[in-house]
Order: C-alpha cells, then sequence, then structure tokens
C-alpha cells in the first residue's frame, strides 16, 4: 500500500512539472509577442507578422446606427465577417447603437468616459462637435501613405463635409440625398402621366392635389426629428445663388433668417395650410415610408436610403425622382461616414484604417447600396459587375447618385446639437401652427447665434 501510494506521489509530481513547463512556455510566447508588436503613431498603420497576427488578432469596436427601415444590421454584420475572414489579425466586433440620435449619445458617452468606439459611423453633421471633444483623429497620414486609396473616386458632394481647417476627418460610407418616391398606379388613377412626376414647385401643388383623394393624402414630408434637413432642400431651391449656404464655411455662422429662406419655409407650409396638398401638423419621419409603402399617401419626400425597403415591400409599381426645384434643383447629402477615435491604440486605429477601406471599396460600396438604397459613395463602385446588374434592372437606384449634381453639404456648425435644435423646434412650431414663417426664423437665427457666440470671439 505504501508502495502504491509512493508511485502515485511521483506520476503526479511528474504531470504537476510538465504543466508548469508548458504554461512557462505559453507565457514567454506571449510577453514575445507583445515585446515584437509593433507600435506606430496616431496615424501610421502597424503591421505585424502572420504567425504573430493569427495569435493575436486586434480586436476594434465599430459602433454603426441605422435610421431606415429594413435589415440593414444584417448586411453590416455580414461586411464585417467578410472583412475578418480576409484579415484573420482583426476582429472587429460591431455594435448597433440604434437611430442616429442614439447612436450620438452613445458615442459622445464613451467619449467623455475616455472609452470611445475605435471606430464608428456617425453623422456628417457631428464633425465640429467632435472635433471640439478632441475625439477624432485626422486621416491624412493614413491617405496619404496607401496607395490603395483613391479619395478622387468619392464623390465631391460627399467628399465636401469630410474636412475641416484642411484635414480629412472622415470618409464617406452611409450617404444619402431626399428624393421624391410616387405611386405610379394612383398617377393613373387620378388622370396623371404615371412617367411624369412633378419637376417644379407649381407642379409639386397641382399634381398632389389631384392625387389628395379616394382616402389617401397627396403628399407626405416629415418634419419632426429631420425637419431642419428637409428645410435645407428647400432653401437651396429658392435660393439666388445655387451655393448659397444656411452655413459659414468654417461651422461658425447660421444663415438661417433671410427673405428666400422665409419664403422656402412659407412654401412648405402652405403645402398644407394654403393648397391642402398634404397633412397638416409635423408628419413623422418613420411613419412616412410606411404610409407610402401601405398606400396612405401617393407621394412622399424622403432618404434615398429607403429605396431598398419601399422596392422590398411596396405592392405596387412606384417611381423616383429629383426633388422638385424652384429657381433651381437641389438637396442636402445626408448620412454618416466612418470617423476613427483618439483615445484607443495606434494598434487599434491602423486595424480600423484598414476596416474603412475594405468597407468603402468599389464592390462593398456596391453591395450596401444595393442592399440599402444609399448612394454608392464612389464613382468606381457603379463599374462593379454587380452595381451594373443591379441599376438595369431597377433604374430608380440611379437617381440619387445622378441628383448628386445638385446636392451640398448638409448643416453642420460648432455646438452642433443646439444649432440644430434651434432650426428644428422652429420648425416643427411653424408645421404645427404655433408661429409664422418670418417668426419661426427669427427665433432659430437668435438661439443658433447664441449657441455659436462662444466660436467667434
Amino acid at each position: 500500500m505504501l508502495k502504491l501510494d509512493s508511485r502515485l506521489v511521483l506520476i503526479v509530481l511528474a504531470i504537476t512539472f510538465v504543466f508548469a513547463g508548458c504554461g512557462q512556455e505559453n507565457r514567454n510566447q506571449t510577453s514575445a509577442s507583445k515585446v515584437n508588436s509593433g507600435v506606430g503613431n496616431a496615424t501610421t498603420p502597424v503591421s505585424a507578422a502572420p504567425d504573430q497576427a493569427a495569435k493575436e488578432p486586434v480586436e476594434i469596436s465599430f459602433y454603426y446606427p441605422v435610421n431606415v427601415g429594413g435589415p440593414l444590421t444584417k448586411v453590416i454584420d455580414s461586411m464585417a465577417d467578410s472583412f475578418m475572414e480576409k484579415n484573420p489579425n482583426i476582429k472587429v466586433k460591431p455594435v448597433y447603437t440604434g437611430n442616429y440620435g442614439d447612436n450620438t449619445v452613445k458615442i459622445q458617452a464613451g467619449v467623455q468616459a475616455k472609452q470611445p468606439p475605435d471606430v464608428a459611423v456617425m453623422m456628417s453633421t457631428e464633425l465640429y462637435s467632435m472635433l471640439d471633444m478632441e475625439a477624432i483623429i485626422p486621416l491624412d497620414d493614413f491617405i496619404a501613405k496607401d496607395a490603395d486609396f483613391n479619395r478622387d473616386d468619392f464623390y465631391p458632394a460627399f467628399v465636401e463635409d469630410t474636412q475641416a481647417g484642411g484635414h480629412t476627418y472622415s470618409v464617406p460610407f452611409q450617404r444619402s440625398t431626399i428624393i421624391l418616391y410616387y405611386n405610379k398606379d394612383m398617377f393613373k388613377d387620378a388622370g396623371l402621366d404615371p412617367n411624369q412626376p412633378p419637376a417644379n414647385w407649381d407642379e409639386l401643388v397641382d399634381v398632389a392635389q389631384k392625387l389628395n383623394r379616394d382616402g389617401h393624402t397627396g403628399l407626405e414630408i416629415p418634419g419632426n426629428d429631420d425637419s431642419y434637413w428637409m428645410f435645407q432642400m428647400f432653401a437651396r431651391q429658392n435660393a439666388s445663388d445655387p451655393k448659397q449656404s444656411i452655413m459659414g464655411e468654417d461651422g461658425k455662422k447660421a444663415n438661417f433668417n433671410t427673405p428666400e429662406n422665409v419664403e422656402a419655409l412659407q412654401f412648405w407650409l402652405d403645402l398644407s395650410h394654403k393648397y391642402k396638398a398634404m397633412p397638416e401638423g409635423v408628419i413623422d419621419w418613420g411613419a412616412t415610408p410606411t404610409d407610402f409603402i401601405e398606400g396612405k399617401t401617393a407621394m412622399m419626400m424622403h432618404t434615398s436610403g429607403n429605396l431598398t425597403n419601399v422596392k422590398s415591400n411596396a405592392k405596387f409599381d412606384f417611381g423616383v425622382a429629383f426633388s422638385p426645384a424652384n429657381k433651381q434643383f437641389g438637396s442636402p447629402t445626408g448620412g454618416g461616414n466612418l470617423y476613427i477615435f483618439k483615445d484607443t491604440s495606434p494598434e487599434k486605429q491602423a486595424a480600423a484604417w484598414e476596416f474603412v477601406k475594405y468597407l468603402t471599396a468599389p464592390e462593398q460600396a456596391a453591395l450596401f447600396s444595393s442592399s440599402s438604397g444609399y448612394v454608392g459613395v464612389r464613382k468606381s463602385a457603379y463599374d462593379t459587375e454587380a452595381m451594373k446588374t443591379y441599376t438595369e434592372g431597377f433604374p430608380q437606384a440611379l437617381v440619387a447618385r445622378d441628383q448628386l449634381q445638385y446636392a451640398f453639404r448638409e448643416l453642420s456648425t460648432h455646438n452642433h446639437g443646439k444649432v440644430s435644435s434651434a432650426l428644428t423646434n422652429q420648425i416643427q412650431s411653424a408645421l404645427a401652427g404655433k408661429i409664422d414663417a418670418a417668426g419661426a426664423l427669427k427665433a432659430a437665427q437668435e438661439e443658433a447665434d447664441r449657441a455659436l457666440a462662444p466660436f467667434n470671439k
């Protein structure tokens, strides 16, 4: 018995030594890996040896919002999976954050807690706010050193809001314009040509009035959270100078209260109060595409990002067209860009840049556009076989892209939340009949001036 116990003790001791040796070897490998891992500056890609990358992938968090209907979360998750298959040294953790507003709140909270995402889709309008928080890094070094990245391939209307102070801070990704959707069946029933949508304000009023029948409305334009975006469309269409903007070039000035802008807002109000061409009051952003799909409205003004949602769910023949012109056509660009954040490691920033490049490569831009209705952000996306096939079968997808010749950057200023809210709140009050167009824009201008005063000293 004693001999047996002694043998057991020896066996246990031998096993212990073996495992201890293995553990020490693993720890030595881990330490060596950490010592040998490359560290660059904030905007320099870091390369790692293939065997090392396989053992220790860089993990990055990716925040993104969805502000339109349709299963876009699945599309983005699949794009992240595809990237990781091609880049086993990088692990991407996609985090769906809700709509754009929810997304901004979560990112700002992370920045303030020194725990930002590594890369995120944010509204292009948040550029100055992110700079004020010192939250993002410039991408100039990445772009200059990367022969695979061609900035000139991106549409100029989308590049415009990626830059400030001579630097580039984001890359276009989830971008849109405002387009007119119309129900061709309802056009036929009203005796209208289904291939002749309204091209100007006068025609819009006339057609919407004729379509306001048989239990459905002629037109819906959302006026709640995104009313300031819709207002910019009307303002540019009514501007004498096609380059006239409701903001200054440096993000320090708002130009809301002008005679032409008052006329533009008055036209929006007249569509319901005077012409009875659409419902009165504030129309909900999310309800508008649902109303169109369900046949409750014959036309709607909405983001091109809802194109695939309408295509997939509408049980009728529909068309899309440029937003009707007055003095000229015009639509603000919308949607989000890709930003890389400051309070994260150089390794993660370099990995994030590789992911940004992948998401915006021609093939991926084509995939995202055809899956969503957002505009392919670069010209070469439309040269891919996948996009050619898609647009040949669904030419409506080309309208938002073609409208880019009349597109311009969306309102973006320092203290953007307060400035945009000043305009949004007053427009909503006007739509609700609580204030006239002139009073609304006067009040919005005064509030915006107060919000921007600290940046104009």
